[in-house]
């Protein structure tokens, strides 16, 4: 059931506080300025399905402000390590500032922001918008691939972002009544076809910078997520499955940011993220899901996941006990 705390009770001197506090405990804890001098309005409802949190706010147009002392104060003290939020305005219009990124958010609109690193929302009137909090760990994506997504406004026309939208607008409309087990898939769908956004966004972005002699990069890219579970599977046999040199392969990438062999571990990692952070009733152990994608020894494997994610595959896995709901 939905908890929907409204200001419509309060009195007017005091609602810009109670909506501060309010949204603290709904979403996360920021500072909220009043962009009129009028009494301010506003109702935000939200629920849990599984492991995201979802929100509808409707409010007078104000500021918000997740200050990096807020920041460093939920660091201190979170143990879900912060969450990815997407926020589908559906009326009025926003802009978000985060990592030096300003965006301009009109109706209709989906944005992304992190609420571990500070930003802010500036809504000029009054609006509504819908928002999902998805746990960094269920998301199972790298720091630098989030920030693909970050801070920018993406239009619901534009590919998987309609998909999304239409997902989110949908479930935050009536989150329908369901079992633990059937709420925990229905957040692994959000996160999967977020997941998949960021990565068409990612290949879009290079794309755009990549010479049209450079298709190759992509044919490449692809070959390598359809093979991750090969544990064979290295720059040697990508350039044989190609048909080139080892040492082309290389000339290849050296503008993609990554190398070939670091690209395919990253790929394995994220995979293997994603799959420890479910929670089916029969999950596979950790030694079983580095294996499937490539990861024949496990010792390394280990290595390698908490150099990339600060955690072990099993505290990983153990820390998406703290994010289901008890009840």
């Amino acid at each position: 059931m939905a908890l929907v705390v409204t200001t419509a009770s309060v009195p007017e001197r005091e609602r810009l506080a109670y909506w501060q506090d309010a949204l603290g405990r709904a979403l996360v804890p920021m500072t909220v300025t009043a962009r009129g001098d009028g009494p301010f309005e506003g109702r935000v409802s939200t629920e849990r399905l599984g492991y995201l949190r979802i929100s509808t706010v409707e409010a007078d147009g104000h500021r918000l402000s997740r200050t990096p002392a807020q920041v460093a104060e939920a660091a201190a003290a979170a143990t879900a390590g912060g969450c990815v939020a997407v926020c589908v305005q559906t009326t009025g219009t926003a802009t978000l500032i985060q990592d030096g990124r300003r965006a301009f958010v009109d109706e209709g609109d989906l944005v992304v922001y992190d609420t571990a690193r500070p930003y802010s929302l500036d809504f000029p009137q009054r609006f509504s918008a819908h928002v999902v909090h998805m746990p960094r760990r269920a998301v199972g994506l790298p720091v630098a691939d989030l920030r693909q997504v970050t801070g920018t406004a993406i239009a619901a026309a534009e590919g998987f972002s309609a998909l999304l939208v239409n997902f989110v607008t949908s479930l935050t409309s009536s989150v329908p009544p369901c079992s633990p087990a059937v709420a925990a898939r229905l957040a692994t769908g959000v996160v999967d076809l977020f997941a998949t956004l960021v990565d068409q966004r990612s290949g879009r972005a290079t794309v755009r910078e990549r010479s049209p002699g450079d298709h190759h990069v992509l044919r490449v890219r692809d070959h390598i997520d359809r093979n991750l579970g090969d544990p064979d599977l290295s720059p040697q046999t990508v350039a044989a499955a190609h048909h080139i040199s080892v040492r082309y392969l290389h000339r290849l990438f050296e503008g993609e940011g990554v190398t070939v062999a670091r690209l395919i571990q990253q790929r394995r990692l994220e995979r293997c993220a994603r799959e420890l952070a479910r929670s089916d009733a029969v999950a596979p152990t950790v030694s079983a899901v580095a294996q499937r994608w490539g990861f024949a020894n496990p010792a390394h494997f280990s290595r390698v996941f908490r150099a990339a994610y600060g955690l072990s595959p099993r505290q990983w896995r153990e820390s998406r006990h703290d994010l289901l709901p008890t009840g």
